[in-house]
C-alpha cells in the first residue's frame, strides 16, 4: 500500500490506467494498420507501370560512389587515412576545371574523397572559410543516364550548380544538385 492511499482507491486507478492505456494502444495499433500501405519495389513493379508513371526520360539511382570531405590540410589528412586506419590512398590529383585538388581513400565498398582548395576561387575555399576544421561536402551517387536525370529532375524544380554535367575525378560526367532542393545535402550525380 502506498502511504497514505487507501488499497481500493488505488485499484481503481490502477485499472482506469491499464483502460486507457490500452485503449490508445489499440486505437494507434488500428490507425497505424491502415496507413502503411504495401512498398511497390522494383522487381514487382512492371515496365508498362513504371513507363505509363513516369512523365520524362526514364533514369535509375545507382550505387553510393563516394562522400566527399574538404580538409585544411590535404596531406595530413591523407596520412591520416593511410597511416592511422590503414586505408588505401591515392596521390593527389589537380582538377582546375573544380578548382580542387582530390585525394580518394578506398574503402572497399564506397570511397571517400578528400578535397583541398586549388585556387582562390575554389567553392572548397569558401566552404572551409565557414567549417575551419573542414568537413562533409557533399555525397556521390551514380546514375545510369545522367542526361536524362538531368532533364527530369530539371522538370521537377530540382536545380543544379551547373546548366549541364562537366567531366568529374573519374573521367565521367557529373552534375551537383542544388542543396536547399534536396534537403540540405549537397548530392552529385555522376555517369555509371
Amino acid at each position: 500500500m502506498v502511504e497514505g492511499v487507501p488499497t481500493e482507491f488505488r485499484a481503481f486507478h490502477v485499472q482506469r490506467y491499464k483502460a486507457v492505456f490500452f485503449g490508445v494502444k489499440l486505437r494507434l495499433s488500428g490507425l497505424f494498420s491502415r496507413v502503411q500501405t504495401p512498398v511497390v519495389s522494383g522487381k514487382n513493379f512492371s515496365t508498362s507501370q513504371s513507363l505509363q508513371h513516369v512523365s520524362g526520360p526514364v533514369w535509375n539511382l545507382g550505387r553510393l560512389n563516394h562522400v566527399a570531405i574538404a580538409v585544411p590540410d590535404l596531406e595530413k589528412a591523407s596520412a591520416f587515412y593511410r597511416d592511422v586506419l590503414g586505408a588505401q590512398v591515392s596521390k593527389a590529383v589537380p582538377l582546375p576545371e573544380h578548382g580542387v585538388s582530390v585525394v580518394f581513400v578506398n574503402l572497399g565498398n564506397t570511397k571517400m574523397e578528400l578535397l583541398h582548395p586549388l585556387g582562390s576561387d575554389s567553392p572548397i575555399a569558401g566552404f572551409l572559410q565557414k567549417n575551419k576544421a573542414g568537413g562533409m561536402h557533399h555525397v556521390c551517387i551514380e546514375v545510369d543516364n545522367i542526361n536524362a536525370a538531368v532533364m527530369d529532375l530539371k522538370k521537377k524544380k530540382i536545380r543544379s550548380l551547373s546548366d549541364e554535367a562537366k567531366i568529374g575525378a573519374h573521367g565521367k560526367p557529373v552534375i551537383f544538385l542544388h542543396p536547399k532542393d534536396c534537403g540540405g545535402v549537397l548530392i552529385e550525380l555522376e555517369q555509371a
